[in-house]
């Protein structure tokens, strides 16, 4: 099982400036998925001016959150299998980034942590907690990008 103290952001993409997940970005989120066995997992604090109202997170930080997260545990995801077909084949192709293919975020429905894929794809299933309840969920379809894509080689 691995175990990994640093976070696949500051690994991958220590000069990453997005707002959700980018190490560089001081002003951003800062989130950080650590590796803990099999899964990926992201433990982030908000502070008051995350606030939509009193007490409650604004919906796009949500948003941002299971993103983010969700795009590096595709990306992870992704990167190993290009390893162990690397491995079977003799060959591999440079995986640079996951880009959403679609999402659908439902407030307090129940959902599990999943992972799977095909091809240049994964399904990934996010669950926000806070105080052990379920704020929040997303299942999203990630799609490995290819050269042409703005994002190619970015990091």
């Amino acid at each position: 099982m691995l175990t990994m103290t640093q976070s696949l952001q500051e690994r991958y993409a220590p000069t990453n400036a997005c707002f959700g997940c980018g190490p560089a970005n001081e002003r951003g989120l800062r989130i950080r998925s650590l590796v803990e066995g099999d899964e990926v997992v992201c433990t982030w604090q908000p502070d008051k001016m995350h606030e939509a109202f009193p007490g409650v997170l604004n919906g796009g930080i949500i948003g941002a959150l299971l993103d983010c997260h969700c795009n590096w545990t595709a990306a992870f995801h992704l990167m190993k299998v290009q390893e162990r077909r690397a491995a079977v084949h003799g060959h591999g192709r440079v995986f640079d980034q996951a880009a959403a293919a679609d999402a659908d975020r439902r407030p307090g429905a129940p959902a599990r942590a999943g992972r799977g894929s095909e091809g240049d794809r994964a399904r990934v299933t996010g669950t926000l907690t806070a105080n052990g309840r379920v704020c929040a969920t997303c299942d999203r379809l990630f799609v490995a990008v290819r050269e042409g894509h703005p994002a190619f080689h970015r990091w």
